[in-house]
């Protein structure tokens, strides 16, 4: 009986061992670069984000600077990059702030319309 269950448990534990999988992959330089990228762009959004004048402006146009900066930090690092990018592409005088705001209320449109969040109360989601 000893020698029945000895048998039984090495039998166990070799099909056990069997099924587990265990993936490597190599993470390319292309990979770790566009992933810091993107943290560096998401931090220059946010400290933008966090200037007064930008939270005041945010206000007036009814959009929660919390909210607004909830969203930053959701982008992806493609679109926080691309973002980014179109901020610093902008003239450096009022204009770009007032641009930069018409993005993000942009960006919080689409979103409420695709019901990914309940920002604006005029919108309605597509997915009712």
């Amino acid at each position: 009986m000893k020698k029945l269950f000895v048998h039984f448990v090495l039998t166990a534990f070799m099909a056990v061992g069997f099924q587990q999988s265990v993936q490597a992959a190599m993470v390319s330089t292309a990979q770790v670069a566009s992933a810091e990228v993107g943290a560096q762009a998401r931090a220059r959004l946010s400290t933008a984000l966090q200037r007064s004048d930008v939270q005041a402006a945010l206000e007036r146009n009814g959009i929660d600077p919390k909210a607004a900066q909830a969203r930053v930090s959701a982008l992806s690092d493609e679109e926080a990059a691309a973002m980014a990018q179109q901020v610093d592409a902008l003239p450096a005088g009022g204009d770009g702030v007032v641009g930069a705001l018409v993005l993000i209320f942009v960006i919080l449109l689409v979103t409420d319309i695709l019901g990914l969040t309940k920002v604006f109360p005029f919108t309605r989601s597509v997915h009712r």
